[in-house]
């Protein structure tokens, strides 16, 4: 029951706020979530009550809110200096970032360029890969070849690049003309094959594409294509895609704004699973939510290609007002000695073996569960009205979205992605607030369709 002083801010949301991804005439019947402040895995609402932010609020909270080395951090920057531009001036905050990150990234990574979210830093990456093919005499290389159901932001140039028609399709006349390939799709696997023992039979699309005379580069999430609904696929398709790639003389983009710093159970998959992106992004968790900023690492070879005189006019023309803000770059530092500890990663394991276990029960015993599929830290559960053939249920019946609201009844904050129930909580989670976390979504999903 909301006090007449949060109906009062709520009917102000209402006349004022636009809220992304979100249709407004819900509000009518469903109010938004007012939080009056974060603590740990929590949210809390006005009246007190908590709930387990179990998607890490839109998937960037890596240590918890209100985090107190985070917290010491900001404050001892702030006392220091907020912000300054960061063309022709530099400081400590953005040179220990840039030089941690290459220290723990992939060995042809050596450059750091800085923006201020996921969306820019896929732009940076898709210009930089473009003016290098036209100062390197290749003005032929104009397109890129994404993934069906890869997303790597909003922006126009992001878009370009996005296989869900719900964001590109309102767009299409405006998106510069790049190649869409069949994908992963390990749920409905058309060889019939198991994700864990195949050979990414499925890559024979991606192949065919790079054979193509114009291709600038090739852009994915590695194994984890998050807004298609965390749908996961072996690490063997990208072995053979940094292979072709380099075969054909085409950029690699890596996009690991969202599986980044911990997510699958290390702090990069290209590092993880030793691929050399030409290009990696990065943001969301760079600051565990604290702060916009977000990077885009590539090679010597692309840096190169920029470094002539001023006259020439070959420097990489991009800006953002915020880019390398030393209060992000502060929480970012420390983020990462956070996460580098010796024994951080190795806590995540039995978190993550009891995540498998229980939603691997909740896939077996519910009719309703397509799949239960995992990644490190990120899971999902696939729900289906036909088990057996996978048939989704029709859109408008909203399931997930009901699941959703069912959660916050029990005090658990989940963001449905469609039908597909997700959980990408932050890392310092507990295996009893997974418990609670799991359970709970087991019995929404019950309340909902049984």
């Amino acid at each position: 029951m909301q006090d007449n002083e949060t109906e009062s801010e709520l009917a102000r949301d209402f006349q004022n706020v636009w809220h992304p991804c979100t249709q407004h005439k819900d509000f009518e019947t469903i109010k938004p979530l007012m939080v009056e402040r974060a603590d740990g895995v929590y949210l809390f609402d006005r009246q007190g009550k908590r709930y387990l932010d179990a998607i890490s609020s839109w998937w960037v909270n890596l240590l918890g809110h209100n985090h107190p080395r985070l917290n010491a951090a900001l404050n001892s920057q702030l006392e220091k200096m907020a912000h300054v531009m960061f063309a022709g001036i530099t400081h400590q905050p953005a040179i220990d970032l840039a030089s941690s990150l290459i220290k723990a990234s992939a060995e042809n990574l050596s450059k750091v360029f800085f923006s201020d979210n996921g969306s820019t830093s896929i732009e940076v990456a898709l210009k930089m890969s473009l003016q290098y093919w036209q100062q390197t005499g290749k003005k032929n290389k104009t397109r890129f070849i994404y993934l069906k159901g890869g997303y790597h932001g909003e922006t126009l140039g992001a878009l370009s690049v996005c296989g869900l028609d719900i964001f590109r399709n309102k767009f299409e006349k405006v998106l510069s003309d790049n190649i869409e390939v069949e994908g992963p799709d390990c749920f409905r696997c058309p060889y019939g094959l198991n994700r864990d023992s195949c050979s990414a039979e499925c890559f024979e699309p991606m192949e065919k594409a790079l054979e193509k005379k114009n291709i600038a580069g090739v852009i994915v999430e590695p194994l984890v294509q998050g807004a298609a609904g965390m749908k996961i696929y072996p690490p063997v398709y990208l072995k053979k895609l940094q292979s072709a790639c380099e075969s054909h003389s085409v950029h690699l983009i890596f996009d690991e704004i969202a599986v980044a710093f911990g997510r699958t159970g290390s702090l990069f998959v290209s590092r993880q699973h030793d691929i050399r992106p030409t290009f990696l992004c990065l943001s969301k968790g760079i600051t565990s939510g604290y702060l916009p900023l977000a990077v885009t690492l590539t090679t010597e070879e692309i840096y190169s290609a920029f470094y002539d005189d001023y006259n020439n006019w070959k420097m990489f023309i991009h800006s953002h007002s915020y880019s390398a803000n030393p209060l992000a770059c502060s929480v970012a530092n420390e983020t990462l000695a956070i996460i580098c500890q010796k024994d951080f990663m190795s806590r995540l394991t039995p978190k993550i073996k009891l995540m498998k276990e229980l939603g691997q029960q909740i896939a077996e015993d519910s009719r309703w569960c397509g799949e239960f599929r995992q990644e490190g830290m990120i899971a999902a559960l696939e729900l289906v009205k036909n088990k057996d053939s996978k048939q989704p249920f029709p859109i408008e019946d909203r399931v997930g979205y009901k699941v959703y609201l069912e959660a916050l009844k029990r005090g658990v904050f989940l963001r449905p992605l469609g039908d597909v129930i997700y959980f990408i909580p932050p890392l310092v989670i507990s295996e009893e607030e997974i418990t609670t976390m799991m359970k709970t979504a087991r019995e929404c999903m019950a309340v909902v369709l049984d």
